[in-house]
């Protein structure tokens, strides 16, 4: 933690000498600080909470989308998520270095160059798959619990914004069900954007709005304190303060599944961060999974500790001296799916070998892996024959959700587990990251590990829980495979404080990147 503030502080002075540097050469001086002029003094209008309670269904409400539903006014994060996820690593250079030039340029030229930097060369499938699986989450952690409330409760809603419509348009209509969405739009060839502004230009908000209405004025205005001439255009102007942050259990839709490598906001001063953090980053993940290599297992738990990978895991002393019923099998242990590394990690725990089934796994983690692995092939039938001849040769771990999942919530259990055996422990596991996810739906899966790795204070929770009673199963206790399995979701779902839901591998790829997520066979 200590490590982090220092280099954020660094990248803070860095950028403030640069900007005092460019200041100087261009204008000679650097200007005190001065109050604003009169005509930008915040205008003088009622705050949203003081908007009628009645009536409001049929109401045409008109906002804007920074500022006012999201409680940052800055462009600079979202074109950073998408340069970084859409465009990549050296696209997301560029648009960094250019920060101290965006300082000194006004709003349209900085609109401007952002677009350039951040869309030149880039294909419209990239940034829908951006702007569907990555940019909604990021939106609803910043997103005005007020305004929301006052949108979600007019009739019709429109967005008037000079951001891009690329950018916003998906989280709009999809989480927010806006009817219209007005922003600046971007130049196409064929598939690709050339970065620059068709010729239109930026979006003048109150021009628009009298373009869209006419001569009928929007019943509702709701804009930032320092917006005046959009929101005076309408009946009823209101402004929205920054006080109310919108809490997970109110979003309108749940966020469930979303993708991308980035997991906090890119600011200018963030991204700097990430940049020096990245050779760091990286000889500390060689070194970390080389301890899970090559140590033994009473020495890893304790190196990872000491390198700022955090273990927390908790073994009911049942678990060191479980028997099977059946001699000749091995224990099945059912646990839930944050990374992949979670195999290895309760083999670490537990302290002894055991083996993974996996469907999806990459090459690279393959032959990484300091376990056995097994590749399943997803035919019912033959996957079946394969994990009954694993668990003669010893213990079996099997993640039935298939898919890893990051946010608080379990998919559906398949229920081929509950036909293999009854000797079946569960294991509650949980991981968070600060920097980097470890998982990917769309991106290059070789790099999971690495990536989860890299994160400076990576946390794990290991729970293995007692093993599940002989009449909760399906040969002890007569069970169908699905009441087994649900069962097992629940149990698991109460350990880790998660909500169950009835979502699959191949719903979170569908919503993610567009496909069932089967990697097909080329012979």
């Amino acid at each position: 933690m200590v490590l982090s503030m220092i280099l954020m502080r660094l990248a803070h002075w860095i950028l403030s000498c640069y900007r005092a540097a460019w200041k100087i050469r261009n204008h000679g001086k650097i200007s005190p600080t001065r109050p604003p002029p009169p005509t930008q003094q915040p205008f003088m209008h009622p705050t949203i909470t003081k908007w009628p309670t009645e009536g409001r269904a049929t109401k045409t409400l008109v906002c804007d989308i920074h500022g006012t539903l999201l409680r940052t006014p800055s462009f600079f994060p979202y074109f950073m998520l998408v340069a970084f996820e859409g465009g990549g690593l050296l696209r997301a250079v560029l648009l960094l270095l250019s920060y101290p030039l965006l300082c000194v340029l006004d709003q349209e030229q900085k609109l401007r160059v952002m677009c350039f930097i951040t869309f030149c060369g880039l294909s419209s499938k990239h940034m829908e798959t951006v702007g569907r699986a990555v940019l909604p989450k990021f939106y609803l952690e910043n997103l005005n619990l007020h305004a929301y409330e006052a949108l979600a409760s007019a009739g019709k809603r429109v967005v008037i914004t000079n951001m891009p419509r690329v950018l916003v348009e998906w989280f709009l209509k999809d989480h927010l069900s806006v009817e219209e969405v007005i922003g600046t739009e971007l130049h196409m060839v064929g598939c690709y954007f050339t970065g620059l502004l068709t010729p239109s230009g930026v979006v003048v908000k109150h021009k628009s709005l009298k373009e869209t209405f006419g001569d009928t004025k929007p019943d509702v205005g709701l804009g930032s304190p320092h917006d005046p001439c959009f929101i005076s255009l309408c009946k009823e102007a209101y402004v929205v303060g920054k006080e109310a942050l919108m809490p997970r259990e109110k979003y309108p839709k749940p966020l469930i599944f979303h993708d991308g490598r980035l997991a906090f906001l890119p600011t200018p001063t963030s991204t700097l961060a990430l940049f020096l953090w990245l050779p760091l980053g990286f000889s500390l993940a060689i070194f970390r999974l080389l301890v899970g290599i090559f140590l033994p297992y009473n020495i890893v738990i304790l190196s990872s500790a000491l390198s700022g990978l955090k273990i927390r895991f908790k073994i009911p002393k049942t678990t060191c001296t479980t028997t099977t019923t059946n001699q000749k099998n091995g224990v099945l242990y059912v646990c839930t799916h944050r990374t992949l590394l979670d195999p290895i990690l309760l083999s670490t725990t537990l302290a002894k070998p055991l083996t993974a089934v996996t469907y999806s796994l990459s090459k690279t983690s393959e032959i990484i892996a300091p376990i056995k692995t097994v590749r399943l092939d997803r035919q019912r039938d033959r996957d079946r024959e394969t994990m009954r001849k694993l668990l003669r040769e010893g213990d079996l771990v099997v993640c039935p959700e298939g898919t890893t999942c990051r946010e608080p919530y379990l998919l559906r259990f398949s229920s081929l587990f509950a036909e293999m055996t009854d000797d079946i422990v569960p294991v509650a596991l949980d991981a968070k990251v600060s920097m980097f996810y470890g998982t990917t739906a769309s991106g290059f899966k070789c790099l999971d590990p690495i990536l989860f790795l890299m994160n400076p204070w990576p946390w794990y929770r290991v729970e293995v829980m007692e093993k599940v009673a002989k009449e909760f199963t399906c040969g002890g206790g007569g069970r169908r495979s699905c009441d087994v399995a649900n069962y097992m979701q629940e149990l698991l779902g109460m350990a880790l404080g998660f909500e169950c839901t009835g979502f699959t591998r191949k719903d979170k790829y569908l919503i993610l990147a567009g496909n069932e997520g089967v990697v097909k066979d080329k012979s």
